[in-house]
């Protein structure tokens, strides 16, 4: 009963009348927050139509150039990540500890996964010169400068995606440090419960990135 109490008193911060109103807002600054990242996000993805829409065909030869097998298994790395975040959710639900934390390891594994896949990806581009820069240079066309526009703004996409994985990595290894010091029990998981609608939202972003700058008339000259 003690320590059933000392989580009520860690819950509730004195700014909040009950527990039921603190999740609440705590569910709304949240999705405010991604909101802010939708629009930010959003504009990246409008550029980025409006560009391919322009140049369609030298986009699609440098959508080409993309190794779609590692975009796939960098997609099905995510939808993993996001099962097993739902899990950790449902573990801290049901207050099962052990569970919580082995899901939140198996989410950061999954995230580091995807970091790696994502790092060999751009290996790739640096030894192919396909960075914007001096030596910068695709075979196939002479419209280089569009071309270029077109890996900066996968660099730029795929960049802040990852730097949003990074820190959802560091988001979850927080989570399982409070976890492991008993912090969360059934009646108080709103910050797992707030990492995980994070973690789903990344998840949600590389869903459009994919076929957007993978698939997408890849094929046009």
């Amino acid at each position: 009963m003690a320590s059933e109490a000392h989580v009520e008193t860690l819950a509730l911060r004195e700014q909040f009348d009950t527990e039921a109103q603190q999740n609440d807002a705590s569910t709304l600054g949240m999705w405010v927050f991604l909101l802010t990242e939708i629009m930010f996000f959003g504009g990246l993805f409008m550029m980025y139509t409006v560009y391919r829409a322009v140049y369609p065909n030298v986009f699609g030869l440098a959508s080409s150039t993309l190794n779609e097998i590692i975009g796939a298994a960098n997609t099905a790395v995510l939808l993993c990540s996001s099962f097993t975040m739902v899990l950790a959710v449902r573990g801290a639900q049901l207050g099962k500890r052990r569970t919580v934390m082995l899901f939140l390891v198996l989410t950061i594994i999954l995230g580091l996964v995807f970091l790696g896949i994502k790092g060999f990806e751009w290996n790739q581009k640096f030894q192919e010169h396909h960075v914007p820069g001096p030596g910068f240079h695709l075979e196939g066309t002479a419209l280089q400068g569009q071309a270029q526009l077109f890996f900066s703004l996968y660099f730029a996409m795929t960049g802040l995606h990852a730097l949003h994985m990074v820190i959802g990595c560091g988001l979850m290894l927080y989570l399982l440090w409070k976890t492991y010091q008993g912090t969360y029990s059934p009646d108080y998981y709103t910050p797992i419960d707030m990492g995980g609608l994070y973690w789903h939202f990344v998840d949600i972003i590389w869903i459009f990135l994919f076929p957007l700058l993978y698939l997408i008339d890849r094929h046009l000259k």
